[in-house]
């Protein structure tokens, strides 16, 4: 998932976008799952929401811009400017009114172009793709579907509105992926060049990937002074316990509130901007198998330990590797994503009750490349993987088969085989390198073309937004 970069930090509420694919034409399918890293940048509404404005103070509806016939609204720019406060802090409430109303309107005008150039080119997302999107919104925020929706509300936004939301930004990610990523390459000299840098800066460089597990104290909504005190010092006395030494999978299993509890809160070796920022800062000084925390977010006290850390480039460099393999369905006009994702329900219910193997089914359906193996794709390593896919992947325990996963190439059923800890071979490493890179070019790309589709776009300004 990628967040969309801004001039200012005018962001929507829940800024849900996948991450790119490393898509070329004339790949098999197989190919473009093995995608280039990108951040995974989830956030839900503020556990403590300002307050709403009083229906007398709302503003008069009315028209301020035209993008290609289609209206912005008045409200649409306050709604935007108000997330924009609540979410950026005081960066953001220093900006004077008019240049944050500006920057507003102007952020609108340009997503408008893209949903629009997105439905010319008929790209669509269903609801079982928005189901999934709020799910991982919950899950990455560690809490529930229900008690997200609650915070959606309490913030002044529908349901329904949340949900176009993510589907707005659904679609803008599949159209940077099918307009963008095709004209991206890297040079086999600008790959060696990359991972001649990192060795050099080795010694001081930030890690690229990291490996976490936490133990949540979550903080109920609506809890007094002394109840959070009392949640506070719990979660400094487990963070004391782990640095004593005690077994930190032993205390998360003990008395961690996350869903992730049962794997001994580990999350997953990943790039460190697919991990919360919250988590990322924490943890930056923070050596391998050190404790830090405990540090509040809208879900409560998390205490937190790094597993491990890797330097794309580094000889001595291990990472966490596992081997899984997949059944893809593809969707079409023969094929809906509600078939496909009750088609693999039933191969996964087979499956579990032994009248069918993984590989077979595999080998009869799967759209992949890697039918012809029973849908094996190997050892993979962070980041290899469309997030959707490695997002499921990582939940997973050795043997487990996971519910069907949407992603932007279809429906998946997802079985992990084995991990392990093992150092990069050269081969893996350049993969990595020209991963990282191209996700560099990327967003200079995006940006580019995001200002070309801007251009292209009839606007017609009215009345400037009023507070």
């Amino acid at each position: 998932m990628r967040h969309l970069r801004l001039s200012l930090p005018v962001a929507a509420l829940s800024a849900f976008t996948l991450a790119a694919g490393a898509y070329a034409q004339g790949r098999g399918i197989t190919d473009i799952m093995r995608a280039g890293p990108g951040p995974s940048v989830l956030s839900a509404p503020p556990a403590n929401p300002a307050p709403r404005q009083p229906q007398g103070q709302r503003p008069a509806e009315y028209i301020v811009a035209l993008v290609n016939s289609e209206p912005i609204t008045n409200t649409e720019v306050q709604l935007k400017i108000q997330r924009a406060l609540r979410q950026g802090g005081p960066e953001v409430q220093r900006i004077p009114p008019e240049q944050l109303a500006r920057a507003a309107l102007e952020r609108i005008i340009s997503e408008k172009a893209q949903l629009q150039a997105a439905n010319e080119r008929g790209i669509k997302v269903d609801d079982l793709a928005i189901d999934q999107a709020e799910q991982t919104v919950a899950r990455q925020n560690q809490i529930s579907v229900t008690e997200l929706r609650r915070r959606v509300t309490a913030d002044g936004m529908t349901v329904d509105t949340f949900r176009n939301e993510l589907r707005s930004q659904l679609l803008l990610a599949r159209l940077r992926e099918r307009e963008v990523e095709p004209k991206v390459t890297v040079s086999d000299l600008e790959v060696d060049q990359f991972l001649q840098d990192q060795r050099t800066n080795a010694g001081g460089s930030t890690a690229e990937n990291v490996n976490m597990a936490h133990i949540l104290v979550a903080v109920p909504e609506g809890a007094s002074d002394a109840d959070i005190e009392k949640l506070r010092q719990k979660a400094e006395g487990l963070a004391k316990r782990a640095r004593a030494g005690e077994d930190f999978a032993a205390l998360a299993r003990e008395s961690s509130d996350a869903p992730d509890k049962q794997n001994g809160g580990v999350l997953g070796q990943r790039r460190v901007d697919r991990y919360p920022p919250l988590f990322v800062e924490a943890t930056q000084s923070t050596p391998e198998g050190g404790v830090a925390g405990p540090v509040r977010s809208g879900a409560g006290f998390h205490v937190l330990k790094v597993v491990s850390k890797s330097q794309l480039g580094a000889k001595d460099a291990t990472v966490t590797q596992t081997q899984v393999r997949h059944i893809l369905l593809r969707t079409d006009g023969n094929r809906t994503t509600a078939q496909a994702v009750a088609e693999l329900n039933d191969f996964k219910r087979r499956i579990e009750a032994g009248t069918a193997t993984f590989e077979g089914l595999a080998r009869d359906n799967s759209a992949d490349g890697s039918a012809k193996q029973g849908g094996e794709l190997g050892w993979s390593r962070p980041g290899q993987f469309v997030p959707e896919f490695e997002d499921a992947m990582n939940r997973l325990q050795p043997g487990q088969i996971s519910d069907p996963v949407v992603s932007r190439f279809g429906v998946h059923l997802i079985q992990v085989e084995a991990r392990r800890e093992a150092k990069l071979s050269q081969e893996e490493q350049r993969a990595a390198a020209r991963s990282a890179l191209r996700e560099k070019r990327m967003e200079e790309a995006y940006e580019t073309w995001t200002q070309e589709v801007r251009a292209r776009a009839y606007v017609e300004y009215r009345d400037a937004p009023q507070s």
